[in-house]
């Protein structure tokens, strides 16, 4: 069992990107003993390719991956499928019965667009689903989305003899956006009904959809348009009356739910509920249906929830340090019947010692767990432990898959952020053969935006392996997390707020007018480079900054807000009318004047994500300017460049640097 369980996390391991350096032949030694079965999709017995298996992510999905050895033994729970699978096709909603073999049809779309039983709101707040099945199956939820007064974006396609375009539909900032429903049908009468949802106006979000373990409730957050003010309401199931509203949350910058409430195992009237709106922090707070809550990890550090089993919740928490990620448990200790002020809290335990970077894969019973971890200078361990802390088992321990490569040295800092009240991490990759009495080249590697964290003390600070591969080339690297990025808290991350790329600038400036006092830094030979948001960062950093950045090569970059989505864009920007100030700060297409250095912008003529208008508007904005600049569309590309497509364009980004930098 235990040499199944090392194949296992070696394919984790794998995606992970620790094993990046093997041969095609490697990876094939590694995942034939492999069967991967993905049951989210109707299930017809196939098993997923190797190229499936690592394109998919397998071993760090939370959804229902499950695993099997070669001669068909479970490795994972839970051991069986669900009985209710939905089936949508051309925004119709269907469920398949595996018990009585039935495919029963839910809603059927009136016309085009509305859909039922998809994910909405472009996957933003938590969102990544649009059917949401009782614990007794006796009831199904589905969302219902009206998107018919949502704007048409064309998006070309190349593919037929003289050209069509495929219209989505995408609700620019400021405009008319999708309206959402949900609809609850009853297995047995075999209708429906839907919640009676009345805050906020028609265009409200209604996120984080989580049922009662009793079958009889729905309880959803309700947002604003703004993104502003929340309200997390109880719902009959069976009628979709209202009853109550339990709490409600605040806040003039934004509130982002992302984590649906989680009952206590056993109970229907307590449950864990996340937010950083009321301490600062990400935390869990112990919650009832009467509407009071406790705080239950008090700590000054953004936390995520990985289960409970009754009496001890399990979480992982940045308290150590903001690049290390550790698994804790707290106990609870629960009179019966007793009110919520009664519940004892244990003190929390520390279940993952070693230093570094721990990603948790727990059982459903929460007895045990796989604990993936490394950090700067140890490749990926993984190890079987116990939830008690009692016992555990090393599995797998990972070798340095550069050991026969030409590496080169990477160091992770901290730097003061511009404001002067935060350490910033950032990794460093020094050149192949480096000599300090040599002048060298600098590439800023950039994201900068929320939701992200780019320096980890996992192994070797989490690099991308087109770091190492300029770095061998003779570049230095550069590599920063800046205040509006991730696990460090409310006010780090909603330092951006309504003048995205802002405080990211000053931070990335910071960090790097700290490198440049190194005297084997050559300051006439900087570049940057960074994607979507990354590629905002990187324009904006060249437009402002034209005396530091000589070459930037910026991947589907957003130029202004006033065309990005709704969802996102006027959560960290408002709209153009209630912000105008801050619309014309952030837009790039006025700066385009500015440009003095070489600028290669690339985008996938498809992306579906940061339409097409972004790049082209620039690029018009540097002909009307008679500014040069360089420009590759990639035609048949969404967001993300992948397969031979990234071949391509990596080689491109990598030439552009040693054309123009080098």
């Amino acid at each position: 069992m235990k040499q199944v369980f090392r194949l296992l996390i070696a394919c984790a391991t794998l995606v992970s990107g620790a094993f990046f350096a093997q041969s095609a032949q490697a990876l094939d030694r590694v995942f034939a003993p492999m069967k991967v079965i993905d049951v989210r999709a109707p299930h017809d017995g196939r098993n997923l390719t190797m190229e499936e298996a690592i394109y998919r992510g397998v071993g760090y999905s939370r959804a229902p991956y499950y695993f099997f050895d070669a001669d068909g033994n479970q490795l994972s729970a839970p051991a069986s499928e669900p009985r209710l699978r939905p089936v949508g096709s051309n925004g119709n909603l269907s469920i398949f019965d595996s018990e009585t073999g039935e495919l029963i049809l839910i809603a059927e779309s009136e016309e085009d667009g509305i859909v039922y039983g998809e994910t909405v709101s472009r996957n933003e707040f938590g969102i990544d689903g649009g059917v949401f099945i009782s614990p007794d199956n006796s009831k199904v939820a589905f969302y219902r989305k009206d998107e018919r007064g949502v704007t048409l974006f064309p998006l070309l396609d190349i593919g037929s003899r003289t050209g069509t375009l495929r219209q989505i539909r995408y609700p620019m900032n400021g405009m008319q956006s999708e309206i959402i429903s949900l609809g609850v049908f009853d297995m047995q009468t075999r209708s429906t009904v839907y919640l009676d949802v009345q805050d906020f106006g028609e265009d409200r979000y209604i996120t984080n959809v989580t049922w009662s373990p009793d079958s009889r409730f729905i309880y959803a957050q309700i947002l604003d348009r703004s993104q502003h003010h929340m309200k997390l309401n109880q719902y009959s199931a069976s009628s979709g009356a209202f009853i109550k509203t339990l709490l409600t949350e605040d806040n003039d910058a934004w509130i982002e739910p992302l984590d649906p409430i989680y009952f206590l195992k056993g109970r229907c009237d307590l449950f864990i509920y996340r937010t950083d709106n009321r301490d600062g922090f990400r935390n869990l707070y112990l919650a009832d249906t009467l509407g009071t809550l406790r705080r239950l990890t008090a700590v000054d550090a953004d936390v995520e929830y990985i289960g409970n089993d009754g009496t001890n919740v399990f979480y992982t928490s940045a308290e150590v340090s903001p690049v290390e990620n550790h698994l804790f448990r707290i106990s609870l200790r629960i009179p019966r019947k007793a009110a919520l002020k009664k519940v004892k809290f244990g003190k929390p335990v520390a279940l993952t010692p070693e230093r570094g970077w721990h990603r948790i894969l727990m059982n459903d019973e929460c007895t045990w767990f796989a604990d993936y971890y490394s950090n700067l200078n140890v490749p990926t361990h993984v190890l079987k432990r116990s939830c008690d802390g009692r016992t555990s088992e090393l599995l797998f321990a990972g070798e340095d898959p550069l050991e026969a490569y030409s590496s080169c040295k990477v160091e992770m800092g901290t730097v003061r952020s511009a404001d002067g009240l935060y350490e910033n991490y950032y990794r460093l990759v020094y050149p192949k053969d480096f000599d300090p009495s040599e002048s060298y080249p600098v590439i800023v590697y950039v994201y900068g935006g929320p939701h992200s964290q780019l320096v980890q003390d996992s192994w070797l600070a989490n690099i991308r392996m087109w770091e190492m591969l300029m770095a061998e080339r003779g570049y230095f690297v550069y590599i920063q997390d800046n205040r509006g990025t991730q696990n460090r808290g409310a006010a780090y991350e909603k330092a951006i707020n309504r003048h995205c790329g802002q405080a990211e600038m000053e931070d990335q400036m910071a960090g790097l007018r700290a490198l440049m006092t190194y005297p084997y830094i050559d300051q006439e030979r900087i570049g940057v480079h960074g994607w979507s948001y990354g590629g905002f960062m990187t324009i904006s950093l060249m437009l402002n900054y034209p005396e530091v950045f000589k070459v930037g090569v910026a991947g589907g970059p957003v130029i202004d807000w006033k065309w990005y989505e709704v969802m996102y864009g006027e959560r960290y920007m408002d709209t153009a009318d209630s912000n105008p100030e801050g619309f014309r700060q952030t837009s790039l297409v006025y700066k385009a004047s500015r440009l003095e250095g070489d600028l290669l912008i690339c985008q996938g003529a498809v992306d579906n994500t940061v339409v097409w208008e972004h790049s082209l508007s620039f690029i018009q904005a540097c002909i009307d300017e008679l500014v040069q600049v360089d420009y590759f569309p990639y035609p048949v590309a969404e967001h993300n460049v992948m397969g031979i497509n990234r071949v391509h364009l990596m080689e491109k980004v990598t030439r552009y640097f040693e054309e123009h930098l080098k």
